[in-house]
């Protein structure tokens, strides 16, 4: 057990945050920590590493575990190189590495191998290699290159300054430095943010073979599912654990629900029919001694609180007044370019979108996607054409909310745009949404990320439009939101053009998906676990391909090899050496290019294994070496 949590109660001023929380962390767990914003899921992760303290309770540390929490920017010398960062988690190891060069110089230098000095080296530099290969110092550069490619850096002069990165490229940094110290126990807050798909794909493959512990809190119900075993949901101050992923953790939660609530109104019965009992019997002489037993009976009783089945939640349902052409939206050579360099993002695309069609586009960070939304929009030029069908009402979600008025309040945002509403209608559409009392009267400047994102959708509602253009919806809002989104866009009959990352919302919204790569847009039929399918089998093709030209070739080459080997025993040995020398030369620069590109030093299991291939090379071809020397002398 790496770490224990025992009864933990923490208050913020009179506020209760958390209420007894109890738990524990065993080595190799994989951990999900979820619940709605503001329910104290970030201050149990501090708690934990001892950045707050608890008002009651315990947390109890295994000796010597160690701890790793990714917080922004956590840990980064801004003045470093991004190479100086991350060789840093090797600090020790590679002192070691630095003494067993001076020694080595020092031993070169000396001309008497046998005399006490010479030995005295010996000794301290085979001390000195065991410790630097029992902590794999060998492997430094290979699993610093594994994970700089894995999380996005491959294209990345890694002599660039810590300073002069964007902020996610810091925090995807803070990252990769965090996956290289190999703590006992790995705590991540929101690790997906600014990931692409790729780098989620090889963070969720990494994390499943981490050798550690890993306690994660995220809203990315996908990364959830990949990744963890056990889901710890904190509400009303308290803590529930469940068996399984977060879909299992749906199902579980459900089923607990409804058996808490049977007991309960099992236990009410119970008790309505003791307290009837002795309310008609309590004043009878020859009943009362019996109902005074059932009053006892139901003091003695450990009262079940009533179970919270229904938390109060978002409300979304989009309509819409016109019915718009069958053909929605038209592009015909479509492309956008941006800058002052007009670099092209796509073009020469023909996309037809119809009526009540709900469609996705992907890609990675700035290839495109929101960039084609604002041009159909007109918030951005474009080139080539685009039209929309008569009859069209477009509702945009904007990730940025720029079109809101930072000085409005929350109420003046949507009455603008509804003057003749009474505030009622006004205030109800904004209740829908959770936005009630005293929140309305925030400023739209000083609302958290989430509320900003539930106005906006207020906003939608009250448009009514047949067609909606979503940017990265789910950013900012809790699980519950997000859950409550979904079924809204699978209720709604009309046309939904979506952008996201977000891979569970991408598995149940769209039945298409078009990716933006390499200046174009390529499209899949399905869902993303569809998209992810298709994408294999291509990449299967390709493979297969590649194998069976190489196979041709080998064949080939072996042939011909064969047909000029006509010497005696002794010169069709040493023939046959050399092919086998220059096949394992071949093999030996194959794999050490294999291992050098970011395809395969992304994949941490691969990646191994071609270290493992090439030591056997090298070892095969330095034994044939020796026997073709012997060969040849004789």
């Amino acid at each position: 057990m790496i770490v224990s949590v025992e009864n933990i109660t923490k208050y913020f001023g009179a506020k209760l945050v958390l209420k007894d929380i109890c738990f524990s962390v065993e080595d190799g767990a994989r951990i999900g920590l979820i619940g709605a914003n503001g329910c104290g899921k970030s201050t149990l992760l501090k708690l934990i590493c001892g950045i707050e303290e608890a008002d009651d309770g315990t947390i109890n540390l295994q000796n010597g575990a160690v701890i790793g929490f990714l917080a922004q920017d956590a840990g980064l010398e801004r003045n470093n190189s991004i190479i100086h960062e991350l060789r840093g988690v090797f600090s020790d190891v590679l002192d070691c590495e630095k003494q067993m060069r001076e020694i080595e110089a020092e031993m070169s230098r000396l001309s008497d191998h046998s005399g006490e000095r010479y030995r005295e080296l010996e000794e301290l530099y085979s001390r000195l290699n065991d410790s630097f290969s029992a902590r794999d110092g060998y492997s430094i550069d290979i699993k610093i290159r594994t994970v700089v490619n894995g999380m996005g850096f491959g294209n990345r002069n890694l002599d660039d300054c810590i300073n002069d990165m964007s902020g996610g490229e810091k925090t995807r940094l803070a990252l990769a430095k965090l996956l290289l110290e190999e703590p006992d126990l790995l705590i991540l807050d929101e690790p997906t943010n600014h990931l692409d798909f790729k780098t989620l794909m090889w963070l969720e493959d990494y994390l499943q073979s981490y050798k550690g512990a890993v306690l994660i809190v995220s809203h990315d119900r996908y990364f959830l599912d990949r990744t963890v075993t056990e889901i710890l949901e904190i509400e009303n101050h308290k803590l529930t654990a469940y068996k399984g992923n977060y879909s299992k953790y749906l199902v579980l939660r459900e089923e607990r629900l409804k058996r808490l609530m049977k007991e309960y109104q099992t236990q009410q019965n119970e008790i309505a029919s003791l307290q009837d009992y002795a309310d008609r019997n309590i004043a009878r002489a020859s009943t009362s001694q019996s109902a005074k037993s059932r009053l006892k009976a139901i003091e003695r009783m450990e009262v079940i609180e009533k179970p919270i089945t229904e938390l109060p939640s978002a409300s979304f349902r989009f309509e819409y007044d016109r019915t718009p052409h069958k053909e929605v939206l038209v592009s015909e050579d479509f492309g956008v370019s941006v800058g002052e360099e007009n670099k092209v993002l796509f073009s020469h695309q023909d996309i037809v979108v119809t009526r009540g069609e709900k469609v996705a586009f992907i890609g990675a960070n700035g290839i495109g996607k929101s960039s084609f939304l604002k041009a159909v929009v007109g918030k951005i030029s474009s080139h080539g054409s685009f039209r929309w069908s008569p009859n069209t009402d477009i509702g945009f979600f904007d990730q940025e909310a720029a079109e809101l008025d930072p000085e409005n309040t929350v109420l003046e945002e949507l009455w603008k745009r509804h003057p003749k509403w009474p505030e009622f209608q006004v205030r109800s559409m904004l209740g829908r949404v959770l936005l009630r009392g005293e929140g309305v009267y925030k400023k739209v400047g000083v609302i958290s990320g989430g509320e900003r994102a539930k106005l906006v959708f207020a906003i939608l509602m009250a448009e009514r439009p047949n067609v909606l253009l979503l940017d990265e919806p789910t950013n900012h809002i809790d699980l519950d939101t997000k859950e409550q989104l979904e079924k809204a866009l699978l209720e709604y009959d009309g046309t939904v053009i979506l952008v996201s990352h977000d891979r569970y919302l991408l598995n149940k919204i769209p039945q298409r998906i078009f990716e933006i790569k390499n200046q174009t847009m390529v499209e899949y039929k399905g869902n993303f676990d569809r998209y992810l399918e298709l994408c294999s089998q291509e990449e299967g093709a390709d493979e297969a391909t590649v194998q069976k030209v190489e196979s041709r070739q080998s064949e080939l080459f072996h042939r011909s090899k064969k047909q000029r080997a006509e010497a005696v025993q002794r010169k069709k040995r040493i023939e046959a050496l050399e092919r086998s020398i220059e096949e394992a030369d071949s093999l030996i620069r194959s794999l050490e290019a294999e291992i050098a590109s970011p395809e395969i030093s992304a994949n941490y299991q691969l990646l191994n294994e071609k270290c493992e291939a090439l030591e056997a090379a090298k070892n095969s071809l330095s034994e044939m070496m020796d026997e073709w020397a012997e060969l040849c002398e004789e």
